[in-house]
Parts: structure tokens; C-alpha cells; sequence
């Protein structure tokens, strides 16, 4: 079985009350209003060879990233956790070397898609929140769509050596290859890679893509091979990190289903490249233990 890190994951129980994006009053989001947990996780993990995880921040709260830091400590197979630091207050730097003691505390993930301003990367954040970031030796997960872009090129230009990954592939208008909103896409993601400390996750992208190829592996797998096509030119294997997106992926199709469409992209590199994509550039890029 063919080894993998899944390095984009969530856990979450509602009632802790600070999950503000899963609304009772979206129709749409019904499916994810219930507990997602390490045991409701852990056979799908058994099941595909996923080895490891990066649990990624789902709440703008420090409540929330306490909350995967001890879910992380007891379970093996959660190799690192994303969590939430507000970067544009005064006391960043203090809440990121609190957080930084915890040994599976790997980065920081802004949730820049439902901030207000779309150029808030490039304003707020505190120098010595970012200075503290590359003394911690954390990482920046970018959740953005492709409006953002312009002003996440910005922010990786001010810090070079801040390892960087762009979730979801900044969530293209997947299905939508021949349109100015996917050329427009194109340049900018392709403006982002040039920068060599710049990643990307493919992940994220089921839920992206329109209702009729929602539990459909065939057609998924062609509105989203242009996407791939692109990511893989413009960052190549070892900048590329596979990742579910679980359970948000549940709203498009299941663990099992990404994977197929994820292996009709990813099948066609070389071992090593697969290796990569599968596994490799996600534990070096997250600093995870080898197996």
C-alpha cells in the first residue's frame, strides 16, 4: 500500500461554541454539524495507509488550538497541529512561544478567507509576530481564495524565509478551466510558486467544484485534472502536499473517493514524485518525524 500523510485534517465538537463559520441557519452545512473526531477518523486513516496527519485549525480562537493540542498528545497518528494566532495583535509573539512548547505545534493558519479586508496579509500583521514565527521555526498556512492572492504575493516577498503553503490551491473556480476568473487564477497562483518557500496543498478541491460532480469520481476527476495540471507545472512534486480536507470533504464525497480522484492525478508521476506528493514534501515541510 502506497505510504501517505494526509497534511490538511480537522477535529471539531460544536458545542465548544467557536466554530462561528458552521451556522445552524446554512442548509448546506447541516452534514457538519456534529461532533468529527480521532475515532471517527482513525479507520478511514487504517483503511487508505495514511500513516500521519497535520490537524489544522477550524476556530479563531486560542481555546480551539489548545483543544488540538491535547487531542494531538494522545493520538499517534496526528504528526503535527495548525493552530490560530491572531498576527495583527500586540501579544502575537507571546502566544505563539506558549503555543511553540507543545512539540506537535507546527504553524500558524489565519483564517484569511472570512476576514474583512482582503489585503489584511499584507497590512497587519506584527513584525515581531513573524520574527517570532521564523525563531519558532513555525510554518504559514495560507486558507485564502483567489481574490487574496495578489496580497499574499506580497507578504511572501516581505518574509522569503517563512516557509509558506497555500491551502486547497487558493480554491480555484474548479470546473471553470476556460474562464477569465481560472486564467486569472493561473498567473497568480503561478506568481506565488516562483517563490521558492512557497507550497501548496491539493486538497479542498471536491467541495470547491459544483454540486453535479459531488459523489461522482469520474467527473470530479475532470474538472479537477486542470487544476492539478497547473499546480504540478508551476510547483512540480516536491511543493505539492496531498490532503483531505476531512470532514469538510464529506459535503462533496468520502475519504475513499478522494483518494481515487487523487491517485488519477497524482498516478501519473514517477515513484518518486508520487512519494512526494503522497507523503514526502508534507513531512518536510511540516518538520513531521519519520515513520
Amino acid at each position: 500500500m502506497i505510504q501517505r500523510i494526509d497534511s490538511h485534517q480537522h477535529f471539531w465538537r460544536p458545542a465548544r461554541g467557536d466554530y462561528t463559520w458552521l451556522r445552524a441557519d446554512v442548509p448546506a452545512l447541516a452534514p457538519l454539524l456534529r461532533d468529527f473526531m480521532p475515532e471517527d477518523l482513525q479507520p478511514l486513516l487504517r483503511a487508505h495507509g495514511v500513516s500521519r496527519t497535520v490537524l489544522v485549525q477550524a476556530a479563531d480562537s486560542h481555546a480551539e488550538t489548545d483543544f488540538m493540542l491535547d487531542l494531538a498528545a494522545s493520538r499517534d497518528e496526528v504528526g503535527g497541529v495548525v493552530g490560530w494566532v491572531d498576527l495583527g495583535r500586540a501579544d502575537a509573539a507571546a502566544s505563539l512561544e506558549r503555543m511553540a512548547r507543545h512539540p506537535k505545534f507546527k504553524g500558524v493558519r489565519p483564517m484569511l478567507q472570512d476576514l474583512p479586508d482582503d489585503d489584511w496579509i499584507a497590512r497587519r500583521p506584527q513584525p515581531d509576530a513573524v520574527n517570532a514565527m521564523l525563531k519558532l521555526g513555525l510554518r504559514f498556512d495560507a486558507l485564502v481564495n483567489p481574490r487574496h492572492l495578489p496580497w499574499l504575493l506580497q507578504f511572501a516577498k516581505r518574509w522569503p524565509q517563512l516557509p509558506m503553503v497555500i491551502d486547497h490551491g487558493a480554491k480555484p473556480p474548479v470546473g471553470a478551466h476556460g474562464s477569465e476568473d481560472f486564467a486569472r487564477w493561473r498567473e497568480d497562483i503561478a506568481a506565488l510558486a516562483a517563490l521558492p518557500q512557497v507550497f501548496c496543498k491539493f486538497s479542498g478541491l471536491w467541495t470547491e467544484a459544483a454540486a453535479s460532480t459531488h459523489r461522482d469520481v469520474d467527473v470530479a476527476v475532470r474538472v479537477v485534472r486542470p487544476v492539478w495540471d497547473h499546480l504540478l507545472e508551476v510547483f512540480g512534486p516536491a511543493r505539492l502536499m496531498w490532503g483531505s480536507d476531512w470532514p469538510v470533504l464529506t459535503l462533496a464525497g468520502d475519504y475513499a473517493g478522494w483518494i481515487a480522484v487523487s491517485e488519477a492525478c497524482i498516478g501519473g508521476l514517477s515513484p518518486h514524485g508520487q512519494a512526494d506528493v503522497w507523503h514526502g514534501t508534507a513531512q518536510r515541510f511540516y518538520g513531521l518525524a519519520a515513520d
